[in-house]
Formats: C-alpha cells, sequence, structure tokens
C-alpha cells in the first residue's frame, strides 16, 4: 500500500513536470529586460523566447515577432529548442509508461510486467529531467555572462526570466518523479530475486536431510 500511494505521488510529481515543461519550453519570457526610459509611452518590458521575442508597452500592448530563422540563432537556443522538445516527449512518454506500470492500476499483465514498464517509464522521467535541466541551465549561463560583461551596454543586458525558473522546477519535479519509480521497482525485483533464491535453496536442504535420514534406517 505504501509503494502505490508513493508511485501515485511520483506520478502526481511527473505531472507538473510535463505541464511546466511544456509551459517553460511555450513561454516568451526566458530573458526579460525593463527599460523604462525618459518618455512613459517607450516599452517597458522586452522578453525573449526560445520561439518569439515580445514587447510590452506601458500602453497596455502587446507585440511579438516569431523566430523564423534557426540558423541565425544562438547555438544555446538551439540547443535549448532541441532539448526541451525532446524533454516533453520523454515526459509524455513516461507518463504512458507508468500509467500501465503503477501498482494502482489494473492495466499491464503480471507483477513482473509492470515492475519493468514501471522502471522503463523512471528511467524516462529521469532522461527528460536531465534534458530539461541542461538547456535551462546553459541558458542561465549565458545571461549572466552577459550581464557580466562590461563590453555590453546596459540596455542589451537581460535577466533570466519567469520560464527559467519553470524550467528548473519541472525538471526537478521530472527526477525525483523517475528516482521514486525506479527505486519503488528496484526494491521488488530485488524482493522477488531473494524470494526466488530462497525458492531453490529449501529443496535441496530437505533432500539432503531426507538422504541422511533413510541411510540410518538402512544400517
Amino acid at each position: 500500500m505504501a509503494s502505490a500511494s508513493l508511485q501515485f505521488f511520483a506520478f502526481i510529481l511527473a505531472l507538473f513536470g510535463i505541464f511546466g515543461d511544456i509551459t517553460a519550453t511555450l513561454l516568451p519570457n526566458w530573458k526579460v529586460n525593463a527599460d523604462v526610459g525618459s518618455n512613459i509611452i517607450t516599452a517597458i518590458t522586452q522578453m525573449q523566447g526560445l520561439w518569439m521575442d515580445c514587447t510590452w508597452y506601458s500602453t497596455g500592448m502587446f507585440s511579438c515577432t516569431l523566430k523564423y530563422s534557426v540558423l541565425s540563432l544562438p547555438v544555446y537556443i538551439q540547443a535549448a529548442r532541441t532539448t526541451m522538445v525532446l524533454s516533453c516527449i520523454l515526459s509524455a512518454f513516461g507518463i504512458c509508461i507508468t500509467t500501465v506500470g503503477m501498482k494502482c492500476t489494473k492495466l499491464g499483465g503480471d507483477t513482473d510486467s509492470k515492475n519493468h514498464a514501471c522502471f522503463a517509464g523512471g528511467v524516462c522521467f529521469i532522461l527528460a529531467g536531465i534534458s530539461g535541466l541542461v538547456p535551462t541551465s546553459w541558458y542561465t549561463r549565458e545571461i549572466i555572462s552577459n550581464f557580466l560583461d562590461q563590453t555590453i551596454p546596459e540596455s542589451s543586458k537581460h535577466e533570466p526570466g519567469g520560464a527559467v525558473y519553470t524550467g528548473f522546477i519541472s525538471a526537478a519535479f521530472l527526477l525525483i518523479a523517475g528516482v521514486i519509480f525506479c527505486t519503488s521497482c528496484l526494491k521488488k525485483q530485488r524482493g522477488a530475486w531473494i524470494y526466488s533464491a530462497k525458492q531453490h535453496h529449501f529443496p535441496s536442504t530437505e533432500q539432503d536431510s531426507n538422504t541422511g535420514y533413510n541411510l540410518k534406517d538402512y544400517v
């Protein structure tokens, strides 16, 4: 019962992780630059994301520009696009597989099959968490290095936006969920191996004792 509850808790964490992953991938505020300026009509917030750049004006207007050209983008943005999409795909596979392998569901067949499916789903969550952690860390490093560079003007410097923090939290949720699923399945498999070894050991012992008893009778 405790194992089923723990798996259900990990599944909830994985759901939050995949929703956060998708949200972070689509949000335009990976970089944020607030520039009030001398005129109230000027743009006050500029945001840059993986797929579009947006500008928020003090008048309430909001405009976005899609990044159509892939080759013109910096390497870390191209890598962030690829790895974040990969993280979303892996976490979706993990959700489907763990739904079959969870102890509280009636899918997946026998216990061994459910354990294997549960372990495979946990591996998918761990890979998804790593795939989401790498681009957010790299993106944050680039923002900090540009912010500390004295040769870059103040107007071109940015700070990490909400999408970066969402990506970090989502990656942590996926990693925790994956570790929980993998460890719970490993414990079950280890117990099954020990029980199987005991079953193979006891009959030989009983046979030896019976053989000794028969020899004594003949003497």
